[in-house]
């Protein structure tokens, strides 16, 4: 009989160390699988997140990325902190991205530039905010609005914040489609929103497109080296796309390879969101940093777009520096559709798409020319 309560009270160890901060975790995983299921949001994401918290929290499972032996411990190894699930992730959204809208138009490639102007500002702010310096740069990099890109730069410097960055890189590039349009409305006036922009009449040859990556690829390799892993591999998954030659690479890294490193990456990020480290205030100020980023991005973008109006006499819609974030493709179809709100004859979306690829580019540049400064400055990544 005394083996038998035993045994009883055994089954009941589960409970009896579900602390407050795993409840709220728990909670938090459930609210994240209902955005995903039902309201529609990001469900590639936030299902892996969503069930990653719930299984990361619960006590004795052994399911948190840091229960050593447990599996996803293992992933959380051997794709996150060797960087290999950022890294085979921009191969699949390299075959994913058509660079024609903005070779076809090459002068949207300075909306990409101005769509990081967030990243910078928030490096000085966390920094006066005390963050150190490492942490300072993971967080400004929340502001690239690129999930594998702020895993790769954080993952190298500030493990202990990867959880925080990452649910706030993917949280905000889901709100896109709520962030930006109060943005692009408080800056723009109706008559600019409105502005129609003749459909491109140039056409990209394929032979550009195919010397596109390739060329791309060495110029700003040369340039930032250091975002040599994630600029290769978009540039290698565009190539496998434009070459035309090799159709089973292209849908393999665009579906496959895209999809099963998403899993993973989901559910290990969320399986790094314990209570206990997650339910602080740094954690708290570091959302908000992330949410100042990306608002930053876009305000720099749209004012941007209001100086091209003017020196352009109003040919250029203003609207379209709202999508020189990295949030492909979100950031285009709120451009396209904030435009067309305003006049129902705007057909913006070829041009934001061009803008929103040099965004893309943007992005890494920018993480590069972050870890470059940090090597300047003799700090190395962690061993």
């Amino acid at each position: 009989m005394d083996v038998f309560l035993a045994s009883l009270s055994a089954l009941g160890q589960g409970f009896a160390n579900l602390t407050w901060q795993a409840t709220v975790m728990l909670l938090l995983g459930c609210l994240l699988l209902y955005l995903a299921v039902a309201r529609g949001i990001e469900p590639l994401l936030l299902i892996p997140i969503g069930f990653g918290v719930i299984l990361g929290n619960l006590p004795l499972a052994g399911l948190s990325a840091q229960d050593e032996h447990g599996v996803i411990k293992l992933l959380y190894d051997a794709g996150i902190l060797t960087e290999l699930f950022p890294v085979l992730l921009f191969i699949g959204l390299g075959a994913m991205i058509d660079f024609g809208p903005m070779l076809a138009n090459p002068m949207v490639l300075i909306f990409g530039a101005a769509g990081q102007f967030g990243i910078f500002l928030t490096l000085f702010l966390a920094l006066a905010l005390g963050f150190a310096k490492q942490e300072a740069i993971s967080i400004a990099v929340i502001g690239a609005c690129d999930g594998p890109t702020a895993i790769y730069v954080t993952s190298k410097f500030a493990r202990d914040l990867l959880p925080a960055v990452s649910i706030a890189a993917y949280s905000y590039m889901s709100l896109v489609p709520i962030l930006q349009p109060p943005i692009m409305r408080f800056l723009t006036t109706k008559k600019e929103r409105a502005t129609v922009m003749p459909a491109a009449d140039k056409k990209v040859s394929k032979k550009v497109k195919i010397l596109f990556p390739v060329v791309a690829g060495i110029l700003t390799i040369l340039i930032a080296p250091m975002g040599a892993p994630l600029m290769g591999m978009l540039m290698l998954g565009n190539f496998l796309k434009e070459s035309g030659v090799v159709d089973r690479l292209t849908k393999v890294s665009e579906s496959t390879l895209a999809n099963t490193v998403t899993l993973f990456l989901g559910l290990c990020i969320g399986a790094s969101m314990l209570g206990a480290n997650f339910l602080q205030w740094r954690t708290i100020l570091i959302l908000l940093l992330g949410l100042v980023a990306i608002s930053l991005d876009t305000v720099a973008g749209v004012l941007l777009g209001k100086f091209m109006y003017v020196v352009t006499k109003g040919k250029i819609n203003p609207l379209l520096g709202a999508a020189g974030t990295s949030a492909f493709p979100m950031s285009a179809r709120v451009v396209q559709k904030v435009g067309q709100k305003a006049n129902p004859r705007n057909f913006l979306l070829f041009h934001a798409i061009g803008a929103n690829t040099g965004g893309q580019i943007g992005s890494v540049m920018a993480a590069a020319v972050m870890l470059a400064i940090m090597a300047g400055m003799g700090i190395g990544p962690l061993p």
